[in-house]
């Protein structure tokens, strides 16, 4: 088992009733778990997103926390949140990392693979 071990899952769906097609406006929701499987506790400090749309135009977000918050994980505890985003095309993609703080003052990077955002349907 490793000591810094943060594992991020991502769920995605498009929201039909808050998206304008004629408008070009495409409304996704992700749905994350961020889940401490190394040893050691750790603070989420920062988020990175990259936001890729289907014309691979690149948005890329950076902040502190999540949703306001600073999930502080124990060994073996999860932190759920949901959020979105709005993208000008039927598909894209967003892929990033979170930055976190170890209970021992190490700073490590939790990897958030490429996830891929789509409208049901459009999308071949």
């Amino acid at each position: 088992m490793q000591k810094y071990d943060v594992v991020v899952s991502v769920r995605s769906e498009y929201l039909a009733n808050q998206s304008t097609p004629a408008e070009s406006r495409y409304v996704f929701a992700y749905h994350i778990s961020i889940t401490n499987c190394g040893t050691e506790s750790a603070k989420l400090q920062t988020r990175h997103w990259i936001i890729t749309d289907g014309n691979e135009q690149v948005q890329e977000v950076k902040g502190s926390g999540v949703i306001g918050e600073y999930p502080h994980l124990e060994p073996g505890e999860s932190f759920h949140y949901s959020s979105g985003t709005v993208m000008e095309t039927v598909v894209g993609s967003m892929q990033g990392s979170y930055q976190f703080l170890a209970d021992d003052g190490t700073d490590f990077e939790a990897p958030i693979r490429p996830f891929t955002l789509f409208v049901p349907n459009k999308v071949h």
